[in-house]
């Protein structure tokens, strides 16, 4: 018999579905019944490719002695954080504030009005059931102590909403000092940043290629070398399909959390694809090219939208789950798979052994040839026969929602990674995933949604965020710039005026998590700092820059710069989480340089696709409303900073050399 989850879209919700649990889906049903039998709600709060998430599933929630005092005792509500990351994102502020740590599954008692008193993560069978009767014993003799609880954490939950905006903008010394940072907890061993676990902090990468753009570092250029070929040779990178893992649970990254995230994929990607352009490195070049092919190939809907994840677990030849174990060889099954001439290549290029790496069994790398990616004839001919022999495998679960942001994410990646590649292929790839965003997630009021899934009824649901509408303005913007279709503009701009229309907060300025037009949570929070994904103000704040000096519209540069005044003080106070931040605040000072290439000139386009010009917005292709298309020769190219543009030229030599100019 299922329960209420069976009739959600999520596919996490629905793994829960056959649960003994009584659950219900976020929503006003559930907060009635709660305030009907005075108790707490018991909020369970993961997504499908969490492993430790499936770990608490089966141990509890599968349980029928747990499931049995779960039901008696509480109102249980599970949220898929990647649907709602609105609900997430309170109550993991919250479970922080308590226990000084966070992660999934996230398990938050509430207040039947919806105010935390406690909360944790991951929690075994015996100590869950032990913390459930402690609960419920304080809930009914010990009220006065969850009040105060409640209280005191309803004022850490405000905090966001309570900044006040400063009177300049984040001066450039703040990007300098997360760049002095940055050199400080640089692994020099290992590459990246800090200790175990390792996460690829791309967006503080990007920070320091922007450095790099004023100039040699020597040292800059390290970390960013070490760090990006430490990566992509250890086993967070899929060496035989393509893409990343989430990130790597030791200093080498060698051994990953095996759940692969779109999000990761379209960051990733972006970041070795900017740095080959930077440095002209073709290795880089090669892992942005495999990790999108990786998205196109496997994370793809027929009709051009982008799946969210695969799962971290998968199923062996008897049907027991095992993390990691679809990306696994023993070897053994290398040299079965193969033929006996590939052997050696095979065996040697991905450092397989007898004991393995990992559980017994090896994950391919390239740890000891760090950097070294650019396989020979007889490695690809093996590795594609690898490939073909894990696809009989039983593949990972497959979470097949689309969301709004992480799909623009992706597509502002392709976008680029199409105009720098000239590939047609990619271009209309990144073509049909815009088309398939505003066919299935704008309504026909021309406004948005956050998740569509195939088989829900509706399939679109959840207003639309502003993290979904920031990355939209920037997806389009770039989609716009890569194909020269003026309709994309026109999409940037609606969904820019809908996103400060809805979310933005008239007295402090900066963005509302949620829009007025949606549910009303028990605090508004502002998404303020960079985390796994770019925060919603520091998306917004790059993309209104680069749309209002395409289209001259003024009112999008204004909120940009008032976004930097909010967060000029928080910035400063630890620079290296406002890695995207950063971004917009190098590109203020810096100041943008506009190219417009009036009518049909590819030879100057073809000028453009050779650089990674990050503070450059282009226009070529169907002219739009704006200052950039204004009394233009159509055989000449035109840069100008603020629309004072610098004298026209009409050879592609004479372009580079009036770039450099205005880029010096």
């Amino acid at each position: 018999m299922t329960n209420r989850l069976a009739d959600q879209t999520s596919p996490y919700l629905r793994q829960h579905a056959d649960n003994p649990v009584d659950w219900f889906p976020w929503g006003e049903e559930a907060f009635a019944l709660a305030r009907e039998r005075n108790v707490p709600i018991l909020l369970s709060v993961g997504y499908s490719a969490c492993h430790w998430c499936h770990v608490m599933a089966h141990e509890c929630f599968e349980d029928l002695e747990t499931a049995t005092v779960m039901n008696k005792l509480f109102v249980n509500i599970k949220v898929d954080r990647e649907e709602r990351p609105d609900v997430d994102a309170i109550y993991m502020d919250a479970v922080q504030a308590m226990t000084g740590r966070g992660g999934w599954p996230m398990t938050v008692f509430l207040a039947p009005d919806g105010k935390p008193f406690f909360g944790g993560t991951y929690f075994p069978k015996p100590s869950f059931l032990q913390l459930m009767n402690a609960i419920t014993e304080a809930w009914n003799n010990r009220r006065d102590d969850i009040n105060n609880n409640i209280d005191a954490l309803m004022e850490a939950l405000e905090r966001t909403a309570k900044i006040e905006q400063h009177s300049t903008i984040a001066e450039f010394s703040t990007f300098e000092l997360a760049v002095t940072q940055l050199r400080a907890s640089f692994d020099a061993t290992w590459g990246g940043f800090g200790n175990a676990p390792k996460f690829p902090s791309t967006m503080n990468l990007e920070v320091l290629l922007r450095q790099l753009l004023a100039g040699e570092d020597s040292d800059l250029e390290n970390i960013v070398t070490t760090s990006l070929d430490a990566m992509a040779s250890g086993g967070m990178y899929d060496h035989i399909g393509g893409g990343f893992s989430r990130y790597s649970v030791d200093e080498m990254w060698l051994v990953p959390h095996f759940e692969k995230m779109l999000y990761d994929q379209a960051l990733l990607a972006r970041v070795y694809l900017h740095a080959g352009m930077l440095f002209g490195n073709e290795t880089w070049k090669q892992v942005a090219r495999e990790t999108i092919e990786y998205v196109l190939r496997d994370l793809t809907h027929r009709d051009g939208g982008f799946f969210s994840a695969e799962d971290a677990d998968s199923l062996d030849d008897s049907g027991h789950s095992h993390e990691g174990h679809f990306y696994v060889w023993s070897r053994d099954e290398i040299i079965n798979a193969l033929p006996a001439h590939l052997h050696e290549a095979a065996l040697t290029w991905y450092e397989i052994t007898v004991p393995g790496n990992f559980e017994g069994k090896n994950i391919p790398v390239r740890l000891h040839h760090r950097g070294d990616l650019s396989r020979p004839p007889d490695v690809e001919e093996a590795r594609q026969l690898l490939y073909q022999h894990r696809e009989s495998r039983k593949r990972p679960l497959l979470d097949d929602k689309v969301l709004t942001e992480w799909n623009a994410m992706m597509l502002a990646t392709l976008a680029e990674a199409a105009f720098f590649f000239e590939s047609d292929e990619w271009l209309q790839a990144a073509i049909r995933n815009g088309e398939f965003l505003v066919r299935e997630l704008r309504t026909a009021q021309a406004n948005w949604h956050r998740s569509w899934q195939e088989s829900g009824l509706p399939q679109a649901r959840h207003r639309a965020l502003a993290a979904d509408l920031a990355q939209l303005v920037d997806a389009f913007t770039r989609l716009g710039e890569a194909s020269g279709q003026a309709r994309w503009i026109t999409y940037a701009q609606e969904a820019a005026d809908e996103m400060l229309t809805q979310c933005w907060d008239a007295v402090n300025g900066g963005l509302f998590t949620t829009p007025d037009n949606g549910e009303q949570l028990i605090v508004r929070q502002k998404d303020v700092m960079d985390n796994a994904t770019p925060s919603a103000n520091s998306t917004a704040a790059l993309a209104l820059y680069r749309l209002g000096a395409l289209t001259g519209n003024s009112r999008y540069t204004h909120h940009a710069e008032q976004i930097l005044r909010l967060l000029a003080r928080i910035a400063t106070s630890a620079p290296s989480a406002f890695g995207n931040l950063l971004a917009s605040v190098h590109l203020c000072h810096a100041g943008i340089t506009e190219v417009a290439l009036p009518g049909n000139q590819p030879d100057m386009l073809r000028e453009l696709r050779k650089r990674w010009l990050p503070t450059v917005v282009l226009a070529w292709g169907e002219p739009y409303d704006s200052p950039l298309w204004t009394d233009r020769n159509q055989h000449s190219a035109y840069v100008c900073k603020e629309y004072a543009c610098m004298k026209p030229t009409t050879s592609p030599d004479e372009l580079v050399e009036t770039l450099r100019v205005a880029l010096a």
